[in-house]
């Protein structure tokens, strides 16, 4: 046995709660994405899902992506940097730049990458990052890969944030980088205090709009729209993962600093192009979220109908103010169990256990879609009553 084989022998905490038969993780989709689906013979009411616009299954994003894949093929065999440009990834990065009210914009193959490269290009030696205790882990890892000075503030404290502007130089690059919408919490960065404070403490912004991009803001501009801030905030990124209905994703901001990620952003440039279906399906999810406003309009209506229902009913979901809502548990093996139960009741939620939060803040999560029927989330609240009840979590 070899060294790595020696060392990973005893890592066996995924076999104890598959032992126990409440192993969450890698559960086989067998059709469509949509508010019910497949998973072995066993329809459940998906609640587990990203896709908040509820355009994975869209018969015009299908077509788009049929449409580029029978025109392109199926990849492009190389980086944008060289052989790997169609024009639709032009088209789109144009579109997107126009959408975000920015000057110009990237596309990446996923949006995992962006915040990988993008932090670790953006600042160097002698520059400093500032982020939130709770930014998503491409934002730790895209920080990690800086050679920029690191440091955090506490979740969402103004307070905690602007002591640690303080004791920066002024004149040195300071990015201050933050989810707009926390993705297991589902509460909000608060971007007019942090405006303030770049301007105070003579910062830059940027503000992945993962979460936030087709939910919050005229269109589904994200956050930053949402707020009102977005000229103020210098980069702007977003995926194509969840509201579009695809896998990519990209950073939007001035021209000068996108032409310079263009030709020196490492994940980017050392990275295969986005495939020509997945670039059609962004696309044509982003054409139909302008023209649909409707489609937000239902999904905030359904967000406030589960977020009523599940106050009612007794559920603590913290401080949450999105389609995001966090059932806490506060227990490890505990949440397994839930998770395991609200299966066998046929509704699929996620389990949110540590490195995601901290221990005593483990939860589930309820996750809404704009094709979601306020008789899904009733449902969905009284399967996941009668398992909370059962298990002392609620009265």
């Amino acid at each position: 046995m070899g060294q790595l084989q020696d060392r990973y022998k005893n890592y066996r905490e995924p076999q104890k709660y598959m032992d126990a038969g409440v192993y969450p993780y890698f559960r086989a989709i067998t059709s469509k994405q949509g508010t019910e689906v497949d998973m072995a013979g066993h329809k459940v009411l998906m609640f587990g899902s990203n896709a908040y616009t509820g355009l994975t299954g869209d018969e015009r994003v299908i077509k788009a992506a049929q449409d580029a894949l029978e025109k392109y093929g199926s990849g492009c065999a190389g980086s944008r940097f060289l052989n790997g440009t169609l024009d639709i990834h032009v088209q789109l990065e144009k579109e997107l730049a126009e959408f975000e009210h920015k000057d110009d914009a990237l596309c990446f193959s996923t949006g995992f990458s962006v915040n990988q490269g993008v932090i670790a290009q953006v600042v160097g030696r002698n520059d400093y990052v500032i982020c939130d205790d709770r930014d998503h882990a491409s934002i730790v890892d895209g920080r990690r890969l800086s050679f920029a000075t690191q440091l955090h503030y506490k979740h969402n404290d103004m307070e905690d944030l602007e002591r640690v502007l303080q004791k920066l130089p002024h004149e040195a690059i300071k990015l201050i980088v933050v989810d707009g919408v926390f993705s297991m919490e589902g509460d909000l960065a608060k971007l007019p205090e942090m405006v303030a404070l770049k301007h105070k403490y003579n910062c830059s912004l940027m503000v992945d709009e993962a979460h936030g991009l087709g939910v919050f803001g005229k269109d589904g501009r994200g956050v930053c729209d949402h707020f009102g801030v977005t000229d103020d905030v210098d980069l702007i990124m977003g995926t194509f993962s969840k509201s579009l209905a695809s896998i990519g994703g990209f950073i939007a901001g001035d021209k000068d600093t996108i032409n310079y990620l263009r030709h020196t952003c490492r994940t980017y440039i050392f990275s295969a192009s986005n495939t020509p279906a997945a670039t059609a399906a962004a696309m044509e999810a982003l054409h139909i979220l302008q023209q649909e406003p409707e489609r937000i309009e239902h999904l905030w209506n359904v967000t406030k109908y589960a977020l009523k229902r599940f106050r009612e009913e007794g559920f603590e979901i913290g401080d949450t103010e999105s389609p995001i809502i966090p059932l806490y548990v506060r227990d490890i093996d505990k949440t397994f169990y839930v998770t395991k139960l609200a299966f066998d009741a046929g509704v699929f939620i996620n389990p949110v256990i540590p490195p995601a939060c901290a221990p005593q803040d483990t939860l589930v999560r309820f996750a809404l879609m704009a094709t979601h029927t306020e008789d899904e989330v009733e449902r969905g609240v009284q399967a996941l009553k009668k398992i909370f009840v059962q298990e002392g979590i609620i009265k």
